[in-house]
């Protein structure tokens, strides 16, 4: 039994070292675009980087935090959990197979959870489906109000919509819960930035 601990100790060590590694960090979660070129870590809703993904972590630990970009974001504890949540990461942003990414997502069995929410919803929003895309997107702000990366995807979505004054109302959520400094703030006010009509390339 003893020596069942330490195996358990060792693994649960081990997958904390690997959900702390540059490849985990914290970043996208949800609703950058593919392919490369950009700076943006996030990749924005229109930029040409894939973000890196966001872990959601156990039920009853705390979600979001006021302050540094790494920590405004939800993530994940159970390494099976984040093990499926990568691999719909993947079949998003590497495969761009939006479809198999929503059953994949959805059969995590969290759907509550603000990164999964927001992954389907920006699942959805690629698919050209903009009402399932809202619902998705509200969902992960019931789970979690202050999810950064949700105001952030889900402002360009009104801007995609044409909501221009719900986007800056979005991007007002934003910098109260994050500031002007960071990327996700960024993003959505380089978007607000262009002119009506300008298609978001994402």
């Amino acid at each position: 039994m003893f020596t069942g601990m330490i195996r358990l100790v060792a693994l649960g060590a081990f997958a904390a070292a690997q959900l702390s590694s540059p490849a985990f960090a914290a970043g996208g979660g949800g609703g950058g675009g593919g392919g490369s070129g950009s700076t943006d870590p996030y990749g924005g809703a229109y930029s040409d980087q894939k973000p890196q993904p966001t872990y959601p972590k156990r039920p009853g630990t705390k979600a979001t935090q006021k302050g540094k970009k790494q920590g405004n974001q939800s993530s994940i504890g159970d390494p099976a959990f984040a093990a499926g949540y990568r691999v719909a990461y993947d079949t998003i942003y590497e495969r761009n197979d939006y479809a198999a990414a929503i059953a994949q997502l959805k059969s995590l069995g969290h759907d509550d959870h603000p990164n999964v929410a927001n992954l389907i919803g920006y699942s959805y929003r690629k698919l050209g489906d903009y009402e399932q895309s809202q619902v998705w997107y509200e969902r992960a702000l019931q789970a979690d109000p202050n999810h950064v990366l949700t105001w952030q995807y889900y402002g360009l979505w009104q801007l995609e919509r044409g909501n221009r004054e719900q986007a800056l109302y979005h991007l007002d959520r934003i910098a109260s819960i994050c500031g002007t400094d960071c990327e996700e703030y960024r993003s959505l006010a380089a978007a607000l930035d262009k002119p009506t009509g300008t298609a978001l390339v994402y």
